[in-house]
């Protein structure tokens, strides 16, 4: 049997519809958009006073949830924390610095990087802009780049930070975020199986 051209445009108009119809329900986002580690996560994210989707987003753009991940300048784990921040982490909390094992340990690394990212709220004034950009780029950097630039603490013109590196990775955990928000926010995870919010 023979598909007319028109027809087949007609088919693949209609497989496009029903494609980004079961696309774009919470179901089907929550797979490309996973809250692994979500109780550990919440249970560090209260204890150290951080938006839980901002610290599971991190985690997400930092390793996609990879364990073993190492990148190219030597960040570890989950939440790609290099080495001597580890140890100067360590230190704030009164501990051992970890070997390499241990910080790859899914608990110890997402521990670390939950504090180490409510230390940069904290010192940029709950800014997530600037605090994520520290994260990125080092926190040294974004002090230089406030005097320099005279950055207050409302700064948001993600635009402006001068690494592209950095500017890409603030913009990717800030939709992460926003993405975590609507999909495990406590009003929005009652919904239908269709992802109807119940009246």
């Amino acid at each position: 049997m023979k598909i007319s051209g028109k027809n087949l445009f007609k088919i693949f108009l209609s497989a496009a519809v029903i494609l980004t119809f079961f696309a774009n329900l919470p179901m089907t986002q929550k797979i490309l958009y996973p809250f692994y580690y979500r109780e550990k996560v919440e249970e560090l994210s209260a204890r150290y006073r951080v938006d839980k989707f901002l610290a599971v987003s991190v985690m997400k753009v930092e390793s996609n949830f990879s364990e073993g991940a190492i990148s190219k300048s030597g960040a570890v784990g989950l939440m790609q924390i290099m080495p001597e921040t580890a140890d100067w982490i360590a230190a704030q909390l009164n501990e051992q610095p970890p070997t390499l094992n241990e910080l790859h340990n899914c608990e110890k690394n997402i521990r670390y990087g939950i504090w180490y990212l409510a230390e940069l709220e904290y010192e940029f004034s709950g800014n997530d802009v600037l605090a994520l950009a520290a994260y990125n780029a080092g926190r040294g950097n974004v002090r230089h780049w406030m005097k320099e630039k005279n950055w207050q603490k409302n700064f948001s013109d993600i635009d402006a930070i001068p690494y592209l590196e950095t500017r890409q990775y603030v913009k990717k955990v800030l939709a992460c975020k926003e993405k975590y928000s609507e999909l495990y926010g406590s009003q929005n995870e009652i919904k239908t199986l269709l992802g109807f919010k119940i009246p």
